[in-house]
């Protein structure tokens, strides 16, 4: 037998391992758990869509109420059919209805995998979605509350 042989636990086989793992199929993963596991990964990726774009609703919402809460103070502007607080208001709103409606969407996934008998980690972005859903809230509350 050849000392550098993988099989034989010779130094390039042990090399071989540790940056290949070792030769043979991986034992517990089959092909209907990696596609279970992609399709997770999407509903994932989709979920965190939703969140960015929530949060771009939301950060736009704020951000065109402070702007003209800053203008305001050096020129008072005139209010059209719908004023910069109230647009701010309506898309902090729309941000945060993204965020509950991808939510509910994700979660909704989860609980037909689990139904299923999958194993399901839990969910990073839901996690992530939730704090995004506070953030938008603790805006909103600065927004409606402050003249």
């Amino acid at each position: 037998m050849d000392p550098m042989s993988p099989r034989n636990g010779g130094i390039l086989g042990r090399l071989t391992d540790l940056l290949m793992g070792p030769a043979g199929p991986p034992k517990d993963l089959s092909a209907d758990m990696l596609a279970v596991d992609r399709t997770r990964l999407a509903y994932e990726r989709t979920m965190m869509a939703w969140i960015r774009t929530g949060l771009s609703l939301i950060t736009f919402g704020f951000s065109i109420y402070k702007f003209f809460q800053i203008q305001e103070l050096s020129t008072p502007l005139r209010e059209g059919i719908i004023g910069a607080r109230s647009f701010g208001f309506i898309m902090i709103l729309t941000g945060l209805f993204a965020v509950l409606l991808g939510g509910l969407e994700h979660r909704k996934q989860m609980r037909s995998f689990r139904a299923a008998g999958m194993p399901v980690p839990p969910s990073l972005a839901a996690i992530i979605g939730g704090m995004v859903f506070l953030l938008g809230v603790l805006g909103l509350v600065a927004v409606a509350f402050r003249q």
